[in-house]
């Protein structure tokens, strides 16, 4: 797998060098120390990889990102966290590090590169749709909320219900309760539609947590929600009857 490092500072980029020659199955194929020289290289070659600092002179890491019209996978380097929301935006951001990094950490995120060229998935556009500001986010069994611009972690079955307020949307766990600047249908798209049914327009349930139904309502954990009668079928069909 090739790489390249692009990092304004001299020591990162050593330091980057360094975890690629302890990583193995890493080719360096250049370093820039701005997203001008790498951008050049780019138009003449293709890699596998790109590790890319945030804060750079001109350019950012970001704006980097947007003159890329296929980008490969990247993996961010930055000494600040509060990027991080930002880094969801772009399907091209494999992994996001804050420096100093540790050899451990390192590994994980090629493995995470490794695991997502494997999988083959297409990488769309890498400038963000208007609008497209994220405030939930999916990975696997987990999902990251924003929540006082922190990226809190949700175990997805431990969600037993999400309820529209508004402009607002509450989580339901059994350890917590969670309220998000988002839509439900939002979420929504964003939960295994396995576990998860909208059976009303407020209301979207954990199907493995209902207690009891019972007309047009059905009790989960001590939360008793309304079933709207055109979601009513599909409930019904999603239950393992006897």
């Amino acid at each position: 797998m090739n790489c390249i490092i692009v990092d304004d500072e001299a020591t990162s980029r050593l330091v980057i060098n360094q975890l690629c020659s302890q990583a193995g199955g890493l080719e360096i194929d250049g370093e820039f120390s701005n997203a001008i020289q790498a951008i050049k290289h780019l138009n003449q070659n293709e890699v596998d990889l790109i590790f890319l600092d945030i804060h750079m002179p001109d350019f950012t890491g970001f704006d980097f990102i947007q003159t890329l019209k296929n980008p490969p996978k990247i993996v961010l380097i930055t000494s600040d966290t509060q990027f991080a929301i930002d880094a969801f935006e772009y399907d091209c951001i494999v992994d996001y590090m804050v420096k100093p990094i540790a050899l451990p950490r390192f590994l994980k995120a090629v493995k995470k590169v490794e695991n997502a060229i494997l999988s083959n998935e297409p990488v769309q556009e890498s400038t963000p749709t208007k609008n497209s500001k994220k405030e939930a986010v999916s990975s696997g069994k987990d999902l990251y909320v924003n929540i006082d611009r922190r990226l809190v972690k949700i175990n997805i079955p431990d969600i037993y219900l999400i309820e529209a307020k508004g402009d607002y949307i509450q989580i339901k766990t059994e350890a917590k309760n969670y309220v998000v600047h988002s839509t439900l249908k939002k979420i929504e798209d964003k939960l295994p539609e396995d576990l998860f049914l909208k059976v009303h327009r407020s209301y979207v349930i954990n199907i493995k947590m209902i207690i009891d139904i019972e007309d047009n309502s059905v009790l989960i954990k001590k939360d008793v929600v309304p079933v709207s009668r055109s979601n009513r079928p599909e409930l019904m069909k999603r239950l393992n009857l006897l």
